[in-house]
């Protein structure tokens, strides 16, 4: 049995001034850059969404999409919700409070999956299967929209990033018991589940990392698959 996730609800009206306090605009800048990719998007399941921010922004770049909002939090969903209220687009979107670990996905329905700053919440073996159960939830050459932390690959900027995720760790098991405190090789992972990376980009020295993957066509019987998984 999956212990009990993270409790963001404390966090959930202060969160955006936390964030701008450490980051600035930069946490949003890397889950916004490449969300004008999904716009022929016609089903999309937004994972871990957090206070409304980021699917304020898809229901403008996805005119055309129904929206599947998963999250933990009942306090974070509420934000996100009222941030539609009123709006065409709340009537395209799902709310759902769930814990992904437990929760039933359906196969085979949705063209684009989104994870902004939440498989960082998970260790190394719960991402694996997160991507895997994903990956069987999507269709055809579905594109996964992934921003989180990263370890840049040497020098200071890799120390810097050390320290910074320490810090958040720290704060963040203080704050909601956070179980993790190890950031997991999350690109790698989702490349291992059959995803290709498209485009990619870097904030604050490579601590924050925007990536559009694309799932890949199943290998032809008798071929063995391969990534190019960066390392980490």
């Amino acid at each position: 049995m999956n212990p009990p996730p993270a409790n963001f609800d404390s966090l959930a009206r202060v969160y955006r001034s936390l964030e701008f306090l450490a980051f600035g605009r930069d946490l949003e800048r890397a889950r916004f850059c490449l969300i004008d990719q999904l716009a022929g998007c016609r089903e999309i399941l937004v994972l871990g969404e957090g206070d409304g921010r980021c699917l304020a922004q898809l229901v403008r770049a996805a005119p055309a999409a129904r929206i599947h909002c998963l999250d933990a939090s009942a306090a974070m969903l509420a934000c996100a919700e009222a941030r539609l209220a009123g709006s065409e687009a709340h009537d395209r979107v799902t709310f759902e409070r769930a814990d992904i670990l437990a929760v039933t996905l359906p196969p085979a329905r949705y063209d684009a999956v989104i994870t902004c700053f939440f498989l960082d919440c998970f260790t190394a073996d719960q991402v694996a299967i997160l991507a895997t159960r994903v990956n069987q939830s999507l269709r055809g050459k579905a594109q996964w929209l992934f921003a989180d932390f990263a370890l840049p690959p040497r020098g200071i900027a890799r120390l810097r990033a050390r320290v910074w995720l320490a810090m958040l760790y720290t704060f963040f098991r203080w704050q909601i018991r956070l179980r993790t405190s190890v950031l997991p090789p999350s690109e790698d992972l989702i490349q291992q589940a059959g995803f290709a990376a498209k485009a990619s980009r870097t904030f604050q020295g490579g601590l924050l990392r925007s990536v559009l993957f694309e799932r890949c066509p199943p290998a032809p019987s008798g071929t063995v698959a391969t990534t190019n998984a960066r390392p980490v």
